[in-house]
């Protein structure tokens, strides 16, 4: 599966979510992408997660205790793998090339032409 696309799936998952499930789940995302961005290499980000600790940072913003923070990020995440899963099982690549050929009446220039499912 293309990556692109699964990303368009996750983004719609997580739009989907209750309004306090995806506030916490950006809130953390979004401080861990920053990290990231800054990091040259995974020691250091996983140096700079350790000294910015976006889940106890976290549980400040939203005044949540620290493990029920941890504890909801891991039910979020796995429901949007869940989610994930199950919609990449139902999406398919369907080959239209030919069709597309036959309409256009001629062969010149082929191209592929895939209609993508979900």
């Amino acid at each position: 599966m293309n990556g692109h696309l699964m990303e368009i799936l996750a983004r719609e998952i997580i739009a989907a979510l209750p309004d306090d499930k995806r506030m916490l789940y950006r809130y953390i995302e979004s401080m861990e992408d920053s990290l990231a961005e800054q990091s040259q290499t995974s020691e250091q980000f996983m140096s700079m997660l350790v000294k910015h600790a976006p889940h106890q940072k976290a549980a400040e913003h939203f005044n949540l205790p620290y493990e029920k923070v941890l504890f909801k990020m891991r039910k979020i995440e796995k429901e949007i793998d869940d989610k994930l899963n199950e919609r990449l099982k139902k999406a398919q690549w369907i080959d239209r090339t030919e069709e597309v050929l036959v309409k256009r009446g001629s062969v010149q220039g082929q191209s592929a032409h895939f209609l993508f499912i979900i």
